[in-house]
């Protein structure tokens, strides 16, 4: 299912914006973002993850596409029972190349991404943020994300 918008930022020409299901063809360029955005080539194997994701039916995985590139990706995936929990929807990972931040194309992928589990009977999405990533914090905020019930845990592994 492909839904285009228009997306600009002020002074800018509109571009036409194409949001469909991720394909495991996208892996590269998902890289090229994410290696854009952390300023770490390759920190990623993007293809495995993308691979893993894209095969899978109810992961709700989408990209968002301006003339016939990949601008954008946002990876989901459902687990059930974990720690109590229902069957519920997990934010992964997402990405806007840093050339088109701020047209609200990362808002576009997550209402796909909500309205994709919501159909499926999803009640609760999750996602998982750095605490001092205040601009991720905030964007996650504008999409209704809110403190969980969850405490994130870490054990480093010598």
């Amino acid at each position: 299912m492909e839904r285009e918008f228009q997306s600009g930022k002020k002074g800018r020409a509109m571009d036409r914006i194409l949001v469909r299901k991720l394909r495991k063809e996208d892996a590269a360029q998902i890289g090229k973002i994410d290696a854009a955005i952390t300023k770490m080539p390759h920190r990623l194997d993007f293809r495995r993850i993308v691979d893993d994701v894209a095969t899978k039916d109810g992961a709700g995985s989408f990209v968002a596409v301006s003339r016939g590139k990949v601008v954008a990706f946002m990876i989901s995936y459902v687990t059930l029972g974990n720690f109590g929990t229902d069957e519920c929807a997990w934010i992964a990972m997402f990405g806007v190349d840093p050339g088109f931040m701020g047209r609200g194309i990362g808002q576009k992928l997550a209402e796909k991404i909500f309205s994709f589990h919501k159909k499926r009977g999803i009640k609760d999405i999750y996602t998982f943020v750095r605490w001092d990533s205040t601009d991720i914090l905030s964007f996650c905020k504008t999409l209704g994300f809110d403190r969980s019930e969850f405490v994130h845990l870490k054990r480093a592994l010598d």
